[in-house]
């Protein structure tokens, strides 16, 4: 078995540290995702959950640590270089064209529109049609493809905004609290877009609605102080008695 390699991790996060007037919001965290992998980040409140994904897409800047998405450096690069090297996020609020059609929302996002010039020359060519239509069917409004966006459902808006992300192709792709405020079926429809999308790209979600995470994560990683607490399955992990006492218990 010599001649065997491990997959290399397609982010790798070590000795990741920031600190905030002192305060060391995130404190030396080593995380390693690999591809294909749906990993869910749950922890209490101030945990540094948020905070973690503002470091990987560049938001905020580390004060130490390194991570490494591919192969690159992202702890030195800027926001839209990081987002061009293949990280899509989501945050928890969703910030659609409410008055633009899904369709219009879905183009804009196509990377073309996205350079210098690119967005006053963009033409609806037939290729961004069908990548539109394509991802359209992903995430499940077809049928909606000409409705305003603002007519959408709260559910439909996060899934739209998921459709944007996945308009670029991005390797990583980072949810912040997904299913916050949707009602049962929207939830269950999340959990298999998901498992959807995470074929052939790596998904980090940040989530504290136990049932869904039990539905979609692969591994789960619990933040206490900025730092891991504990990490593995479901299972395991709801069976930790630390995760009990700082977190599941309460």
């Amino acid at each position: 078995m010599s001649g065997f390699q491990m997959p290399k991790p397609v982010l790798a996060i070590e000795g990741l540290t920031v600190s905030f007037d002192g305060f060391k919001a995130v404190d030396d965290l080593n995380l390693y995702l690999d591809r294909n992998e749906v990993r869910v980040v749950i922890g209490p409140n101030g945990a540094g959950k948020t905070t973690v994904l503002d470091l990987i897409c560049g938001k905020t800047r580390a004060t130490g640590g390194s991570i490494q998405f591919d192969g690159r450096e992202l702890t030195k690069m800027k926001e839209f270089d990081i987002v061009r090297a293949g990280v899509g996020r989501k945050f928890q609020n969703p910030s659609i064209y409410e008055n633009l059609s899904v369709f219009e929302n879905l183009e804009m996002s196509y990377p073309a529109g996205r350079k210098v010039f690119g967005a006053l020359f963009f033409k609806r060519s037939a290729e961004v049609i069908a990548r539109v239509e394509e991802i359209a069917a992903e995430i499940g409004l077809t049928g909606q493809l000409y409705s305003e966006a603002g007519l959408l459902s709260h559910g439909q808006k996060q899934w739209l905004e998921i459709g944007m992300l996945l308009m670029q192709d991005p390797e990583l792709l980072m949810l912040d609290e997904p299913v916050a405020g949707m009602s049962v079926s929207e939830r269950a429809q999340t959990a298999e877009l998901l498992k959807r999308i995470s074929q052939g790209r790596s998904v980090l979600v940040i989530e504290h609605d136990m049932e869904f995470v039990k539905s979609i994560a692969h591994k789960v990683t619990v933040l206490h102080q900025g730092k891991v607490l504990a990490e593995g399955s479901m299972e395991a992990v709801q069976s930790n008695p630390k995760v009990i006492e700082v977190y599941l218990g309460h």
